[in-house]
């Protein structure tokens, strides 16, 4: 039989608190979606979907013909499935991390450190900087999604200080800052709205957030990739540990205004389907596939890397010479596919497709 090299996964559920609850959030409905025999718990928060071989969330192989149980056991086996660019520069291992968010209440103010940082920390405080790695990451909404980037230009800053010693606060973020009160009661942290850029997102826009750069996801669902990593440097909205030392010295002070934290995405001009989201560090790209109604058979190109790909909308059938079997794909399906493979779609759905696909483009 011919090897195996395109597969669908079963991906691990984060319930963290901050998660929307039940079919609210965006994880809880591809989630249901992509499997019949998953009950969704009305009560219980549904918060993130890691697709990848992090060792706290290692994605299950959905095809029993596979003697590797889990994504992680199998790129171990299988290192050139990563493309010989990647597996070179990243030691065999797959570079990032993809995910669906469905935020609820606002994540903790933090910042990811630089390679060297996150190197220096590890050595220092393993428990709190659990590997050596940077984590530079990309959110793309799906919903309408609000979260803070960088600081505010520096006169934007002194107007809110301004305003806010005065009776007239109505221009000042009040209504955010009484949501974040009660979300978190006496947390310092809430008064960040007033140094930080409040970013709103329309679904397909994206910020891109480097090292050092200040940031906290406030609502809404969001596609995100990241270098595989947990590093996090904390300063406030947690109960977690919290480095305020660290993170003053490390953080970027540059201000800019908030329309310069979207990033842009590139119209492929190969295909004029796929939206590029190429941030400027070598771990992960992500491309936003919207094939249209009006299109029955399409193709995914092969990319020399490997990749993961998650269907938002829309169904059809798969076929690869790498997969040895037709693949039924729909809403919330994630598909694993090896460097240099393509996959052809057969389009079941009458609205077309959003698809989003994360690789390494080096």
């Amino acid at each position: 039989m011919a090897e195996i090299r395109v597969f669908p996964l079963s991906c691990t559920v984060q319930n963290y608190t901050w998660g929307k609850v039940g079919l609210a959030s965006e994880v809880a409905k591809l989630l249901a979606s992509s499997d019949p025999l998953v009950h969704i718990q009305p009560d219980q928060p549904y918060a993130e979907l890691w697709m990848g071989a992090h060792p706290r969330g290692d994605a299950i192989i959905r095809d029993n013909r596979i003697p590797q149980k889990t994504l992680g056991q199998w790129i171990a086996d299988n290192p050139a499935c990563l493309g010989a660019k990647v597996k070179d520069t990243f030691q065999g291992h797959l570079p990032f991390l993809f995910k669906v968010l469905s935020v609820n209440t606002a994540l903790s103010i933090q910042a990811h450190p630089n390679k060297e940082l996150a190197a220096k920390l590890h050595a220092q405080f393993p428990e709190h900087y659990p590997d050596a790695n940077h984590k530079p990451e990309m959110a793309i909404a799906l919903t309408p999604f609000e979260g803070l980037c960088g600081f505010r230009p520096v006169a934007e800053i002194v107007s809110f200080l301004q305003m806010a010693e005065g009776k007239d606060t109505s221009g000042s973020n009040g209504d955010l800052l009484l949501r974040l009160h009660s979300q978190y009661p006496g947390d310092i942290g809430c008064f960040t709205i007033y140094f930080l850029n409040l970013v709103r997102l329309e679904p397909g826009e994206a910020m891109f957030l480097g090292a050092n750069e200040p940031h906290a996801y406030l609502h809404g669902d969001c596609v995100e990739c990241m270098a595989c990593s947990d590093n996090t440097v904390r300063a406030g909205l947690t109960p977690k540990f919290i480095d305020v030392l660290t993170l003053c010295e490390m953080l970027n002070y540059t201000p800019a205004p908030s329309s310069s934290k979207i990033f842009p995405a590139a119209q492929s001009q190969l295909d004029p389907n796929v939206y590029l989201y190429d941030p400027p560090v070598p771990d992960f790209a992500i491309m936003r596939i919207e094939i249209p109604s009006s299109i029955k058979l399409y193709l995914l190109s092969a990319v020399d890397s490997a990749s993961i790909l998650l269907v938002i909308q829309g169904a059809a059938v798969g076929t690869s010479t790498a997969a040895a079997s037709e693949i039924p794909l729909c809403q919330g399906s994630v598909l694993f596919i090896s460097a240099n493979e393509s996959v052809s779609l057969q389009l079941s759905s009458p609205d077309g497709m959003l698809l989003f696909r994360a690789c390494c483009l080096l």
